[in-house]
């Protein structure tokens, strides 16, 4: 008795940038069952992560899915991800399912309608947060509602990050209950865990002294994350508390902002912006608290890190964020926006040191569900119950 034909698994999204759902992807890229299914990526240009995609075996650029809207270079990237998709089933065993799984918002509308356009009925899209939020001028917010709800009909599977964003899913009438599952953004635990051999390190490399309290977010510079927020509760923490450090480890657009902020505030010799950082666990490891001030969000990659590094946080209280930090338990959750509690809960912890250190030590129990390997895993059994093979 043969085997059957691996199923074809074509993963889609915009860009490799640096960011939670661009790591995910490439990890599952990289560790699904090659023996069981023909697995291939398919993003635009640039990002920290593409050389590590190019390194893919089923790797395709292509050139016209960038992030901004572009009416004339979104068109050719729908027809270029079409074409790709064409050579792909032709390439296969005309008996193997196919299976097209996009990311994020732009990928995710291009990519699906591009799949069922070449032929491809089983479309799936995981929701890494919606591309609609409240900080939207209304018409914006309704024209995204709309793609989103025209682009759901020709999507066989969602999957969500957190019940917070099945639950807007639900509300915006994108998808039922039923049509969307839960599968969490993963980490590596025991990377996240293990404390480093040598846990100063990050600290010698940026001139940070090693006694004193070091306040932490780890985010791309974008409006989304919020991190003038950051910065102005960071300056209102630095009056009570002048011997803190503060570290916002990234880049991206507001760079220049930020930079400009910090200056203004008078923060230049506490404050530090080393860019983007591989070793995020070792920079939390440095770290004595870690803060998120997002706006919106799916499910942050870097709050359940820095639970299983052991810290306590701060965050806004945005979608997927609550179902791991539980305020009071493993730190405190905000409004966001509100500069002014961030700083004092970030104030409250320095103030509070043992009671902080508990609260990390409570985190590091939070975050069994958001194991890397469970998460492919799981994604391997979605696939295999959507192409029969169950």
């Amino acid at each position: 008795m043969t085997s059957p034909a691996p199923v074809t698994v074509v993963h889609i999204i915009t860009k490799m940038e640096l960011g939670g759902a661009q790591r995910n992807t490439l990890y599952t890229v990289q560790h699904l069952d090659s023996k069981r299914f023909r697995i291939f990526l398919l993003t635009g240009p640039g990002g920290e992560l593409l050389a590590e995609a190019r390194a893919c075996k089923g790797f395709r650029l292509m050139p016209d899915m960038i992030r901004q809207i572009s009416p004339v270079r979104d068109f050719r990237a729908l027809l270029q991800i079409r074409r790709e998709l064409v050579r792909i089933m032709a390439d296969g065993p005309s008996d193997a399912p196919v299976i097209v799984h996009t990311h994020s918002s732009k990928a995710g509308i291009i990519g699906r309608w591009a799949a069922w356009l070449a032929g491809v009925r089983i479309i799936v899209h995981s929701v890494h947060g919606f591309g609609f939020h409240d900080f939207q001028k209304a018409p914006v917010r309704l024209m995204y509602k709309v793609l989103e709800r025209l682009t759901s009909r020709i999507t066989k599977k969602f999957i969500v990050v957190s019940e917070a964003n099945r639950t807007t899913g639900e509300a915006a009438g994108i998808f039922t209950r039923d049509a969307a599952c839960l599968i969490r953004s993963g980490i590596d635990i025991d990377s996240f865990s293990r404390i480093p051999d040598d846990a100063q390190a990050v600290r010698r490399e940026l001139g940070i002294p090693q006694d004193v309290p070091l306040v932490t977010m780890v985010a791309c510079f974008k409006p989304q994350k919020a991190p003038l927020d950051f910065v102005r509760a960071c300056a209102a923490v630095h009056r009570l508390y002048p011997q803190a450090y503060f570290l916002l480890a990234g880049d991206g657009e507001l760079r220049e902002q930020i930079e400009a902020e910090v200056a203004a505030l008078g923060l230049e010799k506490n404050f530090f912006m080393p860019g983007w950082r591989r070793d995020v666990a070792a920079v939390l490891h440095a770290s004595t608290i870690a803060v998120l001030s997002s706006y919106w969000e799916g499910l942050p990659q870097v709050v359940p890190q820095a639970c299983a590094a052991g810290l306590p946080i701060v965050a806004t209280r945005v979608d997927g964020t609550p179902e791991v930090v539980q305020d009071g338990v493993n730190g405190f959750l905000v409004t966001p926006g509100d500069v002014e509690l961030l700083a004092e809960k970030i104030a409250c912890l320095l103030e509070h040191p043992v009671e902080a250190r508990a609260m990390g030590a409570i985190g590091k129990t939070m975050v069994a569900e958001f194991d890397i390997n469970a998460m492919v895993r799981a994604q391997e059994d979605l696939y295999l119950e959507l192409a029969g093979r169950r």
